[in-house]
């Protein structure tokens, strides 16, 4: 089921949203690199979820800090997962991506069992990589290492 979360009010959240990614799956990468392309204001920033800012971000909402299967939108406080944090995604994109949110009208259920049947096979199909993709230098601001 898609998740949302909030911190407590001692904790603070960054003041751009970061999409948290499977470092190592091909899917993954190749679809922060499909946002950066279509985030043309430059609203988004990146960390995998296996460097230390995603595990302290999971840790800090108490989700599973080795269990990288979910695609993760961290957004003034709040955690969207799965199928809503992806379609909130598309909705802030540059272009008609935004038409996809359209599907937020579907039961979280039925929009998370197809992301679920995604990402249950991306390294079937698509594979992964041995190591956290790197960005290239000149992305290299749109990413969180700490």
């Amino acid at each position: 089921m898609s998740v949302q979360h909030t911190l407590s009010d001692n904790q603070t959240s960054p003041s751009k949203p970061v999409i948290l990614f499977d470092g190592v799956c091909n899917l993954c990468s190749n679809t922060v690199q499909f946002i950066i392309k279509h985030d043309k204001k430059d609203h988004f920033r990146f960390a995998s979820l296996q460097s230390l800012y995603g595990q302290q971000v999971l840790d800090q909402f108490n989700l599973p800090t080795n269990h990288f299967n979910s695609f993760i939108l961290y957004q003034q406080g709040k955690l969207y997962t799965k199928s809503t944090g992806a379609l909130m995604v598309a909705k802030q994109l540059s272009g008609l991506w935004f038409l996809l949110y359209g599907f937020i009208i579907l039961p979280p259920f039925i929009r998370d069992a197809a992301y679920n049947f995604i990402a249950n096979n991306r390294y079937k199909w698509f594979g992964k990589k041995e190591a956290c993709w790197v960005a290239l230098p000149h992305l290299k601001a749109k990413f969180l290492n700490n």
